[in-house]
């Protein structure tokens, strides 16, 4: 797998590595403050008997607004600005008319398009009170998913970022999915590379500065393995334990990492803080 100037190839997925200069990390930066402050907005909405079809009419109006695409309305047939994935489902989930109920852990994944750029994150909310092993499953994956940031930088592999995440995670007792993965992203919404949240230091390809993708990893309380519903899109775990997942748009910079997707208000897991 090669590496190519992202600005001297067409914007479609060549098989190759795309590295970018300063204009794109700048477009970057818009794209995924935006989506940050979207996600951001959700905090104060999610709550027992709101419907996940109102959380999705919320970022559609909240992209209107702020003269935004939505990159998975009508992807690949998919219907809906958002993804939102209700305890057992991994990822996803299809909004619906159902109210969230007290106790349900949710992801919502959220993509903004601005000036062609992809802005990718997701998060974790909390309807009500949740139980004790939810929290402590919530807390894992994100620190996992910052484990497998902080890692990042020249020199090293995608096998570093997917072998910090999985020793952690299997660590606390918890199982990582293998069944999805991070990628690469910028102005195209899926790109090369895949990025595992499993692995071992050295496996994959080199980190090089100019690199966008996204870390995502999604945590199982149970065993790894998930199944894709009849729907084709909904994924949950066979076991039907309680996941979680967190989501980052990320660039290889000179001597480390920079997060495009950092929230405005401070927000990194719930619960948010009211206002």
């Amino acid at each position: 797998m090669g590496y190519v100037d992202a600005a001297a190839v067409a914007e479609r997925n060549t098989g190759e590595i795309k590295l970018y200069g300063a204009e794109a990390f700048a477009g970057m930066r818009r794209a995924g403050q935006l989506t940050a402050r979207c996600l951001d907005m959700l905090a104060g909405h999610v709550a027992p008997g709101v419907t996940t079809q109102f959380l999705d009419d919320l970022v559609l109006q909240f992209a209107r607004d702020n003269d935004a695409q939505i990159a998975t309305l009508f992807y690949r047939g998919y219907r809906h600005a958002v993804c939102t994935s209700i305890n057992h489902v991994v990822c996803h989930g299809i909004p619906n008319e159902k109210p969230l109920r007290e106790g349900d852990i949710v992801n919502i994944d959220v993509t903004l398009i601005v000036d062609g750029w992809h802005g990718d994150s997701s998060r974790m909310y909390v309807a009500g009170e949740i139980s004790r092993r939810a929290e402590r499953l919530i807390d894992v994956t994100y620190e996992a998913m910052m484990r497998g940031i902080g890692i990042i930088r020249p020199g090293l592999t995608t096998g570093h970022i997917g072998a910090a995440i999985q020793e952690y995670a299997e660590g606390e007792r918890m199982s990582v999915v293998r069944d999805f993965c991070g990628h690469g992203l910028g102005r195209l919404f899926h790109d090369t590379p895949n990025i595992l949240h499993y692995g071992n230091p050295g496996d994959g390809v080199e980190l090089r500065p100019g690199m966008l993708f996204t870390v995502e990893p999604m945590i199982n309380l149970g065993k790894p393995h998930v199944k894709v519903l009849s729907d084709g899109w909904t994924a949950v775990t066979r076991d039907r334990s309680l996941t979680a997942q967190f989501e980052h748009t990320v660039g290889v910079t000179e001597d480390g990492v920079e997060i495009f997707t950092l929230s405005p208000a401070g927000h990194t897991k719930p619960p948010y803080p009211a206002g």
